[in-house]
């Protein structure tokens, strides 16, 4: 496994709707090395950060895997279209991959998978058009959300290699149909469901939203319960 590219971002305007907004998401590859930390990549702007960056969202990698299916379906990419920071080749279908999965670099980076990418009216912007973001769902292809254990640089070149999470660690298709259809494997979600996935190392933002279902479950139960 190997990093294609590395991409970043300057922040350009992005028409969402009627809105006219900044936004990070058109990120091109460099062939410089670049500097990564818990904080992100050096040079690369996150606008929107109530629902982009931070620690447990350092960084969004997306697979050569992932585009040669997108490809296969007709949509013309390129590395950085979907605005990963990292395109990674070798790696398989990003669904896959496992929270608490890590990626280390020639370099020393490493990285540990938290979440997957969950689609929103920028993306579909970016692409101009308005459907993607439910074309991107339902392909179920999201991406990786990791945070920087290790800082460094990284380059376009760097060789992977991983160390894979515990069996029992949500796979990004969990979550990926936990947030988008609230159930788990088909199935309506459990308060136990929850308390699985509260164990390992999600983001921050994936972490506050699950506990905010699991208390909303857990008042449903007591409400049916109490005499």
């Amino acid at each position: 496994m190997r990093l294609r590219s590395v991409n970043v971002g300057q922040g350009l305007p992005v028409t969402v709707g009627a809105r006219a907004v900044r936004s990070g998401i058109d990120k091109r590859p460099t062939l410089q090395p670049v500097g990564i930390g818990p904080d992100g990549l050096d040079g690369d702007r996150v606008l929107n950060t109530r629902h982009h960056g931070g620690p447990g969202q350092a960084a969004y990698l997306y697979t050569s895997d992932d585009y040669d299916w997108w490809a296969a379906q007709g949509l013309t990419v390129r590395d950085g279209l979907f605005g990963e920071n990292l395109t990674l080749t070798g790696a398989g279908s990003s669904a896959d991959w496992r929270v608490g999965d890590r990626l280390t670099t020639t370099g020393g980076v490493t990285l540990e998978v938290t979440a997957p990418r969950i689609p929103c009216a920028t993306l579909s912007a970016h692409l101009g058009d308005p459907a993607f973001a439910r074309r991107f769902a339902q392909a179920a292809r999201p991406g990786l959300y990791a945070r920087v254990l290790t800082p460094g640089r990284v380059q376009a070149g760097d060789t992977v290699t991983v160390t894979r999470a515990a069996p029992d660690a949500p796979s990004l298709r969990d979550l990926f149909e936990l947030d988008l259809r609230g159930t788990v494997q088909g199935r309506p979600v459990t308060p136990d469901d929850l308390r699985r996935l509260l164990v390992h190392p999600l983001a921050e933002r994936s972490r506050a939203d699950l506990l905010q279902r699991l208390a909303k479950l857990e008042a449903r139960g007591q409400e049916c319960t109490r005499p």
